[in-house]
């Protein structure tokens, strides 16, 4: 038997723990069950709930969640069109976003993954302040891609 405080009260009767509890006003809970002899504690069984479900929710709210932001490019793109995609991707990244770059290959493009290969690599450079990679670029079908995850700041 454990008291409210959380003070050892040894060993007692179901009827003699009952009716400590009951004389306090609070609630007589089985703890654990499964160990010999049973372990009960006085309490007040409300209080904790809601304390429970207090500590819960704050451990949900301190949970950070990342998710994948895509940004595509082609084997064709511009300066100023690469920069753009470039900053949004740093953006996100600073955000606490994962990143995954794609380029899509079109018709004879194909033949030359080479390049599309080239500006993946260029844009994991361009972003090597903000993100990292966990892997090499990989080719699915037609598209080459490859995830940029955020660096941990200090």
């Amino acid at each position: 038997m454990i008291g409210e405080g959380g003070e050892q009260l040894g060993l007692m009767s179901l009827a003699d723990a009952k009716e400590y509890a009951y004389s306090r006003d609070l609630d007589l809970v089985l703890m654990a069950a499964n160990a010999t002899p049973p372990v009960c504690k006085a309490m007040n069984y409300g209080k904790y709930c809601f304390d429970r479900t207090k500590r819960e929710k704050e451990a949900r709210k301190n949970q950070q969640t990342s998710k994948v932001k895509e940004i595509q490019l082609s084997c064709r793109i511009d300066v100023h069109d690469f920069e753009t995609r470039t900053n949004q991707a740093i953006k996100f990244l600073q955000g606490g976003d994962k990143v995954r770059a794609v380029v899509r290959f079109k018709g004879r493009e194909m033949a030359h993954t080479d390049i599309g290969y080239a500006m993946l690599q260029k844009f994991v450079e361009a972003c090597k302040d903000y993100g990292t990679t966990d892997k090499k670029p990989v080719m699915e079908g037609r598209i080459a891609s490859v995830i940029l995850s955020p660096v941990k700041n200090k």
